[in-house]
């Protein structure tokens, strides 16, 4: 595996342990994921920080494992600069569809890689 590939791979397991119920009701384990400066414009169109969403991420949809899981589809990811990954995304959650797009970071390659920036926007019945 190439470094390219290697930083793509990193990203895209990042944002697949953001989708485990487990690290979603963990502050802890969920703050190993996101950038201290992270910043979300959610499916509903509001806009949340890195303390708004840890604090939040508990209570939403897909942090219970009695609950519906996300299920992400056609998962991939571009290096758009050096220690900068993009990874965009479709994902069902119960009946819901969205599509996102998220940023992945990391400062140096000792550092983790954390979610700087993420996007989600609902896809409407009937659209494809």
């Amino acid at each position: 595996m190439d470094d390219i590939q290697a930083q793509v791979a990193a990203a895209i397991a990042g944002e697949l342990r953001l989708m485990d119920p487990a690290v979603r009701a963990s502050r802890e384990l969920a703050a190993e994921l996101l950038d201290p400066e992270f910043v979300e414009v959610g499916a509903s169109g509001r806009r949340s920080t890195y303390e708004q969403l840890l604090a939040e991420l508990p209570d939403k949809p897909g942090a219970s494992p009695d609950g519906p899981r996300y299920e992400p589809s056609g998962i991939t990811g571009t290096v758009l600069a050096p220690g900068l990954v993009q990874v965009t995304f479709e994902a069902r959650l119960g009946s819901r569809r969205s599509r996102h797009s998220s940023l992945w970071r990391r400062h140096d390659e000792r550092s983790a890689w954390r979610m700087y920036y993420h996007h989600a926007t609902v896809v409407p019945p009937g659209v494809e």
